[in-house]
């Protein structure tokens, strides 16, 4: 097999990428109501946390390797200072999770299942996807 190096990088369609961050969103504000009505208000107020702190890690991930890749294709070499801000970002979790750990403002495992929103999002696309192929004479 021959590379060919004119051919496009395939993206991601922008479709499913504002279908993920949808589905985050209504995950995180269902997760909540359910925390707020069926638990406590600390409990919904920990997944709405974990939700906002989930949105700012996909957002600071797709920035830092969409830097990364477009320098590292222009440049040919490895971006060191990149890479750091792709990995400062879980520095900045820790420590938000720290925080709330010993602070107990909100319920701590609240804060992960918000954080979880975006893999219940990926695996809701997913789904989609999947009926979408499988139904494929009808739009999902």
């Amino acid at each position: 097999m021959s590379e060919n190096s004119d051919t496009p990088v395939q993206e991601v369609p922008e479709l499913s990428d504002r279908r993920i961050l949808i589905l985050m969103g209504i995950v995180v504000v269902v997760g909540s109501m359910l925390g707020f009505v069926l638990v406590s208000n600390r409990f919904g107020s920990g997944i709405l946390l974990g939700g906002t702190l989930a949105g700012i890690n996909y957002y600071w991930l797709k920035n830092a390797l969409s830097g990364i890749f477009e320098k590292a294709i222009r440049d040919g070499k490895k971006p060191k200072f990149l890479i750091g801000g792709y990995l400062l970002r879980y520095v900045f979790l820790a420590i938000a999770l720290v925080i709330v750990y010993y602070t107990k403002v909100v319920d701590f495992a609240a804060v992960l299942a918000g954080l979880a929103s975006l893999a219940a999002a990926i695996m809701i696309e997913g789904i989609i996807r999947l009926f979408s192929i499988v139904y494929s004479s009808r739009e999902i």
